[in-house]
């Protein structure tokens, strides 16, 4: 039978590696087909767990029946079925609720959780853009995952119904990495949509024509990231205008919402091609494009480890965020921003949403937080050999099929404790 298969520079591959041993597995890509830094997800039956990452199955994202899973990835739900049901989970609750509903009309604003009377106005308004809002919002917890992939914490979820644990709550660096990461997913995903022609109400951006000063002319299809930015702020802000939420940390999610707004409106590239005899480049075409979203993530990630710790304070005689310790200077628009340091996540605690790492792979001979002493957090771990089997030595028959040979090896793993 047919598949329904999900739009937007999505693709999915069923292959069955062997009709005796019936291990099927599901791959599903992002990106276009020649970006190296498309992510994937897989399903494999055998296991019954969907991983995310690059290229390796790296980052274990939940558990659950093989009916289930198949329908989750063609219907983008994987996202929603692991958010907060409670008020508490933030924007990122109402951006995740949006991939629930496939397809998406306005009589399904009001049936996504955790939206506002603002966002489900706006989400009526403007139900073109909630897909492209959903593939931000999956994006952008991909490339946490891939981020964090060697850290205490990973990005991994606690159940079905709660994503992140209490992460959001505490106003930690992790929680700012988390609105800038969701931020900028949806800002993304929305620009690039606007440039490929996918949405009605917004195109390329048009402010950018003529020629240049340095002598090229502005042709092609410029990244509108000023229409991305200005409804992601729209939308995406509009949940922290809570009376029950505490002003510093409403401050703190709109700064660091901002911030992964920001990371992508400072870091437009300038890409050029070239016209001529023999690409002599009589003539230079140019256009304004966005980073990918790894080096979005990359740069994200680097403001995590320098963010800064601060206080509610006043700023130009309105409550606003300063530094907490007055010899580091103020943070910029791009800086990410916390309140609360971060606990050491080496043990599961409900209380601060920790799973701990009893369980994760480490690294034996690194001395870097992926090492076995730093993220087993001196407990010790154990040591596998693992039997692997490999597709290897594979030829092409004409007409039209690859044949392969079989490979076994034997690989070392090692296990906190």
């Amino acid at each position: 039978a047919e598949l329904p298969l999900p739009t937007r520079s999505v693709s999915l591959q069923l292959t069955n590696d062997d009709d005796d041993e019936r291990q099927h597995q599901c791959r599903w890509r992002f990106g276009s087909s020649d970006d190296d830094s498309a992510s994937t997800i897989s399903w494999r039956a055998e296991s019954s767990w969907i991983f995310i990452g690059q290229a390796s199955p790296s980052a274990v994202f939940a558990n659950g029946s093989k009916a289930i899973v198949i329908w989750i990835l063609l219907s983008l739900d994987i996202y929603s079925r692991f958010c907060l049901r409670h008020r508490s989970s933030g924007c990122h609750c109402s951006v995740a609720h949006i991939s629930s509903v496939v397809p998406f009309g306005a009589e399904n604003c009001r049936s996504i959780k955790g939206l506002n009377k603002r966002q489900v106005r706006l989400c009526r308004q403007n139900t073109d853009l909630m897909g492209s809002m959903k593939m931000g919002a999956l994006m952008s917890i991909m490339e946490c995952q891939y981020q964090f992939r060697s850290r205490r914490w990973n990005c991994s979820v606690v159940d079905r119904s709660v994503l992140f644990g209490r992460v959001l709550d505490l106003g930690t660096r992790e929680a700012a990495f988390v609105h800038a990461v969701t931020s900028a997913g949806a800002t993304f995903m929305i620009t690039r949509d606007c440039s490929s022609g996918k949405l009605e109400k917004c195109g390329c951006d048009r402010s950018y024509n003529g020629f240049n000063r340095e002598g090229f002319h502005w042709a092609g299809c410029s990244d509108n990231i000023r229409y991305g930015a200005a409804f992601t702020r729209q939308f995406v802000d509009a949940h922290e205008r809570r009376k029950h939420k505490s002003l510093e940390l409403v401050q703190m999610n709109l700064h660091n919402n901002e911030a992964g707004r920001k990371i992508i409106e400072r870091h437009m590239k300038t890409q050029c091609k070239c016209h001529g005899v023999s690409g002599s480049c009589e003539l230079k075409t140019c256009w304004r494009a966005m980073p990918s979203f790894r080096e979005i993530g990359q740069m994200l990630k680097a403001k995590f480890d320098g963010a800064t710790e601060v206080k509610l304070g006043q700023v130009n005689y309105r409550p606003g965020l300063i530094p907490a310790h007055s010899q580091f200077k103020p943070h910029t628009a791009e800086d990410l921003v916390y309140l609360h340091e971060s606990p050491d996540y080496c043990v599961a605690n409900n209380k601060t949403g920790s799973l701990g790492t009893v369980g994760r792979v480490c690294n034996k001979t690194s001395k870097a937080i992926d090492g076995c002493e730093l993220l087993c957090c001196g407990r010790g771990f154990v040591t596998r050999y693992e039997r692997l089997v490999e597709r290897c030595h594979c030829k092409f028959h004409w007409c039209c099929f690859v044949r392969c040979k079989e490979c076994v090896r034997t690989v070392e793993v090692n296990i906190c404790l």
